[in-house]
């Protein structure tokens, strides 16, 4: 059931050293093929990395968040191309959910790293050092990468009282949806 991946999904920062099976790389690229995707334009496209030295030059793609990577056994950047779809964003994004989503059913762990609109230091974004890094057309963008592995560290799931319900209206903005009883 979708709904038990999504109460029990954590994102997931430490990775036995162990290679993900092949069989479920591909599981995972068929669900991210298999996003929706506006219009069924289809801009995005997925690098997956598995090469070690790749890993660590991907672990430095930005300030802060990502050096975990480094010890991750697969990385799936998220790419899409803007000239193909005015809402590349919001695909990409779907596509990187259905990524952690299938993750989690596979009994591994993932986490999200954001390189739209961050920086790799203080005059080059995470977005040039990837193109650079990666060899990525020039006109792609990236939204993310996914770091995917065996979970080394359980997260609990988050409790129903910490979901935010107060963030919830109900016909009009205000109006309270429903009390949740805890």
């Amino acid at each position: 059931m979708v709904i038990s991946l999504i109460q029990k999904r954590r994102s997931i920062r430490r990775f036995f050293p162990k290679p993900v099976d092949a069989g479920k790389i591909d599981l995972l690229i068929e669900a991210a093929l298999r996003s929706p995707s506006s219009r069924g334009l289809n801009p995005w496209e997925f690098i997956v990395v598995t090469d070690k030295d790749l890993l660590e030059k991907l672990s430095r793609s930005k300030q802060h968040g990502s050096a975990f990577l480094q010890n991750a056994p697969l990385g799936i950047v998220v790419c899409a191309d803007p000239e193909k779809c005015d809402v590349w964003i919001e695909d990409a994004s779907i596509a990187s959910i259905f990524i952690h989503l299938a993750a989690e059913s596979l009994g591994l762990g993932s986490c999200w790293i954001q390189i739209r609109e961050r920086m790799h230091d203080g005059k080059k974004s995470a977005q040039e050092y990837l193109i650079e890094t990666l060899n990525i057309p020039a006109k792609m963008q990236v939204e993310s990468i996914i770091a995917v592995g065996y979970p080394d560290e359980m997260q609990p799931p988050h409790g129903k009282e910490e979901l935010l319900y107060e963030k919830v209206h109900r016909d009009i903005y205000g109006k309270t949806y429903y009390k949740v009883a805890v």
